[in-house]
């Protein structure tokens, strides 16, 4: 039995491409002795040229055979390959003898590799026979991809970076670009500071750091973006500023659009009113909006993570065609990826309404020619006539018990869809329950009835697409770790052992790439009405082709061998008669309604530093230290009226769940909503899944969920006492769940050697001998203890052997100093090198003498903490470039720039608050 499996060389500098966002960034990789040391931006790559955000920069920190899934396991039991690969197939093909076809399902993700979708894609609809195949781009993507295809005939992204750079106004709707898509947004940054003419608009419910470019922030009532989009269609045509002859040459439905657009009160007031922002505001955004004819708007989760999604990125598609500002250098509708390979996976067919390469089942002769394409001289493939079920609907069919077999590969549904906990319920009555998965420790593994190794980012060997249509390489540099595989390799060996060995013989992901490739040109011509993604050019590379690709726009074919850089620059759409389509759409509010019980607007989303459910970046410790817990994000009105202060525990409650996360009151929230992170899972925090709030309501027409507008209730969770317990890697493994039974709330932040719980109880502090708890806790002495019982506040330290084991401290969590010195001596420990006298007497203050708590950080990759920022705000730095200087944040990534600038406003307006107050005292005196 083999596979492909790099072998690295002992030195080399590698370039790949970033796993993380769908920017799609160019990495290289320095690799010394077999091992990867650092990472850096890939100057030659046309994504970023050369920049890397924080995540992309500790990328390397994040490898390593630590937690990862190394042996098959099935029931439980590790076995080897052989046993794993029978047991797959044999169940599965029994379900499907008993069930029929239909009753086995699969649930991708945008974190596999083209090459891995395309396989998946092939067993499961051509030759398992069932349509129930969908991925958690349906999450991000679908309400985007079905408004490009109704619109232009395609999942087409007309767009490219450097339109970002070459447009007069970039609009930014739902898109926290700054920490989303950093690298974009640092581009965007150098453009407007060459051309002091460009403008920026923020449409956003909260303020973001991406507002730090804006010229206009619009702060819309969620929900409101096809309200607002719509009014401005109907502003164009009232002022006169359409483009009559670009409508009337390449588009259908204007006037059923415009009427749409105006039904009821259409006046800028009205509009205004019903997006709850000002007036002048509004129409200054239309002025700009209309007067140039270089706009590019980008649009992403805030836009489609609603039951009306796909509506609201037709009303942005609406305008652009209206204004004819699309098909030019800097202008375009432009939806943003949220994945590396969500287009990747899109473009093999890997949602249920798709068959392959941009094929579906109303398709004309689709179905007819897949099957022509994928039949060997011994097998016809058996593809399903209709679409499956999409994401939410899949696990809606298992908790039926219609679906009774589910493959789930790269990702976590049971925290990433709404309505988590009844996911949970749904996939823990599955009769079969199989996972391809990187880590051991994570939430699904332990619902699976068979577990197989896969390899991760560094191992994998394929290609991704990113959100401008761009295809790059990820290289393998690294051998997968234990017996870990590729994930295309596990399907098609499933394949061989099902009986499909003819029609999955590959060797080599290069095999898989031309035969995908083979597939978007099968048939593609002017005769069988011409598909948009064709990448046949690329059908004929060789494995060193292949190995030597670099990244290439699609279209990639005859007609244009080297990539397409833009489409619909002559005006001619995808659809049958090469018209684009205006859609009427009336606007409608979110499914999710708020009341008496639940009154406040809930949104969600990503966090800058971490990614997805965290199980590579919460490997990096320098990440976890900007946001180490989960949080929500309260406006200080809300605070006082609910009784929350700063810093306080509370409970976020809905019909479907609740979550348990520390408060941050913030100016960027709107009175009336809320805002929390979507990466903490059950095991890195109590009860932290945001997807436990929102309901399994979808867009009518994508299937995409709404995951912006939940309906919520928030009350203090009062706690007696609070700690924060550090313990090295050893100790770690033993707590257990020996932790989470002795707390109400906790949540686990990785350090780089050791981890810090953070833990929250009820009223037992007076009653609890915290010598006893420690000692039944942790197998290594209490220590130095200083303790003072009156004011409920503790400090105590374990040392075996001169080494440091875990530090304790219980008390009010704003006491709690930086890890930084506990971590370093964790550190120290790890190699072999004891405390010295002088910090065992400081082992309880965790400090050495004289310094100072950095604060909470602000530039990861740097580490400097907002106290020192501070300081040298205060000794005279008055600028984000003085900062830098003085203490290299803001240098490398950028990420940490609007937080810096937020923090001289702030430092400013208190020096201002000051002076002020000192003038009045003297004018009193």
């Amino acid at each position: 039995m083999t596979q492909h499996r790099q072998q690295p060389d002992s030195d080399l500098l590698a370039r790949t491409t970033c796993p993380y966002c769908g920017v799609g960034c160019g990495v290289k990789a320095q690799l010394v002795e077999g091992r990867m040391v650092d990472v850096e931006g890939d100057d030659q790559h046309p994504a970023n040229f050369g920049r890397l955000c924080v995540k992309g920069s500790a990328l390397a920190e994040t490898l390593g055979d630590r937690g990862r899934l190394l042996q098959p396991l099935v029931d439980g039991r590790a076995v080897d390959w052989q046993v794993a690969l029978s047991e797959t197939a044999s169940r599965i093909q029994a379900i499907r003898d008993e069930k029929g076809n239909a009753a086995i399902a699969g649930y991708l993700s945008g974190q596999l590799l083209t090459e891995d979708y395309y396989v998946a894609n092939k067993l499961f609809k051509g030759f398992l026979g069932t349509p129930h195949l969908d991925t958690n781009s349906r999450l991000c993507m679908a309400s985007a991809v079905a408004a490009y295809k109704r619109s232009f005939g395609a999942d087409a992204v007309p767009c490219n970076y450097e339109d970002l750079e070459e447009a007069e106004l970039v609009v930014l709707v739902g898109s926290n670009l700054a920490w989303n898509h950093p690298v974009l947004f640092q581009r965007l940054r150098v453009a407007k500071a060459r051309n002091p003419l460009m403008r920026v608009v923020v449409i956003d419910p909260r303020v973001t750091d991406s507002c730090e470019l804006a010229d206009l922030y619009l702060g819309i009532r969620p929900g409101s973006d096809a309200r607002l989009f719509n009014g401005l269609l109907a502003w164009m045509a009232d002022k006169g500023r359409l483009d009559s002859l670009y409508l009337q040459r390449h588009t259908n439905g204007f006037e059923e659009a415009l009427a749409a657009a105006r039904e009821g009160e259409s006046s800028i007031e009205a509009v205004a009113a019903d997006c709850d922002v000002d007036t002048e505001r509004l129409e200054t955004f239309y002025y700009w909006f209309a007067s140039q004819l270089h706009v590019v708007t980008l649009y992403s989760q805030g836009v489609n993570q609603s039951t009306s999604g796909t509506d609201k990125c037709h009303t942005i598609i609406n305008c652009h065609l209206a204004g004819g500002k699309i098909g030019l250098p800097g202008a375009g509708p432009f939806s943003i990826t949220g994945q590396p390979n969500a287009m990747g996976g899109r473009e093999v067919g890997g949602l249920a309404n798709q068959l392959a390469a941009h094929m579906d089942y109303d398709s004309p002769g689709a179905l007819e020619r897949v099957t022509r394409f994928w039949s060997t001289p011994s097998l016809t493939p058996d593809l399903p006539e209709a679409p499956g079920y999409k994401a939410v609907e899949l696990f809606e069919a298992i908790e039926r018990g219609e679906i009774q077999a589910l493959w789930i590969m790269a990702t976590n549904p049971l925290v990433s869809l709404p309505d988590a906990n009844r996911v949970r319920t749904a996939i823990e009555r599955c009769p079969l329950v199989i996972v391809s998965e990187c880590m051991l420790d994570t939430d699904l593994v332990e619902l699976a009835d068979i577990v197989l190794p896969a390899s991760g980012w560094s191992e994998k060997d394929g290609t991704v697409t990113n959100s401008e249509r761009r295809i790059s390489r990820q290289r393998g540099m690294l051998p997968p770790p234990g017996e870990a595989r590729h994930d295309w390799w596990i399907i098609s060996q499933v394949a061989t052992h099902l009986g499909y060995s003819e029609a999955f013989s590959y060797a080599h992901p290069a095999e898989i790439f031309t035969e995908h490739a083979r597939l978007s040109g099968f048939e593609n011509d002017t005769q069988h009405q011409r598909r948009l993604f064709d990448i046949s050019a690329l059908a004929e590379l060789d494995q060193d082709g292949y190995d030597a690709l670099e990244p290439i726009q699609w279209p990639v074919s005859v007609d244009s061998p080297r990539g397409t850089a833009r489409l619909f620059e002559d005006g001619r759409f995808a659809t049958a008669d090469g018209r684009a389509r205006l859609w009427p759409i009336t606007p409608r509010q979110p499914h999710q309604t708020l009341s008496s019980e639940y009154p406040l607007r809930l949104n969600s989303g990503r966090i800058r530093d971490q990614w997805h459910t965290m199980t590579r970046t919460s490997r990096a410790a320098r990440l976890m230290n900007h946001r180490s817990e989960p949080f929500v994000e309260v406006h200080e009105a809300d605070a006082r009226h609910y009784h929350l202060t700063d810093r306080q525990l509370a409970r976020i409650t809905a019909a479907t769940g609740e979550m348990r996360v520390r408060v941050r009151i913030s100016p960027a929230q709107r009175r009336g909503e809320i805002f929390v992170p979507i990466h903490w899972t059950d095991r890195l925090s109590s009860a932290a899944r945001s997807g436990s709030l929102f309901q399994g309501v979808t867009d009518p027409l994508s299937g995409q969920p709404e995951s912006k507008h939940g309906a919520v209730a928030i009350e203090p969770l009062a706690m007696a006492w609070e700690a924060s317990l550090i313990v090295d890697e050893a100790l770690d493994i033993q707590l257990g769940s020996a932790v989470h039974e002795a707390s109400i709330y906790w949540t686990r932040i990785p350090l780089e050697h050791g981890v810090c719980w953070q833990l929250a109880g009820d009223p037992f502090v007076e009653q609890r001998d915290w010598r006893e708890w420690l000692t039944r806790m942790l197998p290594v002495a209490v220590g130095p203890v200083a303790e003072d019982i009156s004011a409920a506040r503790l400090r105590a330290a374990g040392i075996e052997n001169g080494y440091l084991r875990w530090w304790l401290m219980v008390g009010p969590i704003g006491e709690l100093p930086g890890l930084g010195w506990i971590s370093q001596r964790l550190e120290e420990a790890a190699h072999a090198q004891p405390l010295t006298d002088d910090q065992r007497r400081r082992v309880l203050a965790a400090c050495d003498d004289g310094s100072a708590n950095q604060g909470p950080v602000v530039c990861s990759c740097h580490q400097v903490g907002r106290t020192a920022i501070v300081e040298a705000i205060r000794q005279g730095d008055d600028s984000v470039e003085a900062l830098g200087a003085r203490l290299a944040c803001g240098t490398q990534c950028g990420s940490c720039i609007p937080e810096l600038k937020s923090v001289l406003e702030e430092e400013k307006s208190h020096a201002n608050a000051i002076t002020a107050d000192t003038a009045r005292a003297v004018a009193v005196g």
